[in-house]
């Protein structure tokens, strides 16, 4: 169940703190709306790194689009040539 509370209680922030935990957020209301969310740190960089990946795929995407897919084939040959390389 979702962990939501007035930001009023955020006048004693040491409580708030300790009710969040890792896939535990913390959500703030303002005049009984959403409008913050406290988050663990290792949440937040999970979901920085995931959206860098989802920006990285969909920069795969477009370039399959306008550039042209490659075969798997294709792939495993450029992995091969790189891991040679090192």
């Amino acid at each position: 169940m979702p962990n939501i509370k007035p930001i009023s209680d955020l006048r004693n922030y040491t409580e708030v703190l300790r009710d969040v935990a890792v896939g535990e957020p913390v959500f703030l209301t303002k005049n009984g709306r959403g409008r913050y969310a406290i988050l663990d740190m290792r949440d937040y960089e999970k979901t920085r790194a995931t959206l860098r990946l989802m920006d990285e795929l969909a920069k795969g995407r477009r370039s399959g689009e306008t550039e042209g897919w490659l075969t798997p084939e294709e792939v495993r040959a450029h992995f091969r040539a790189r891991a040679d390389e090192n």
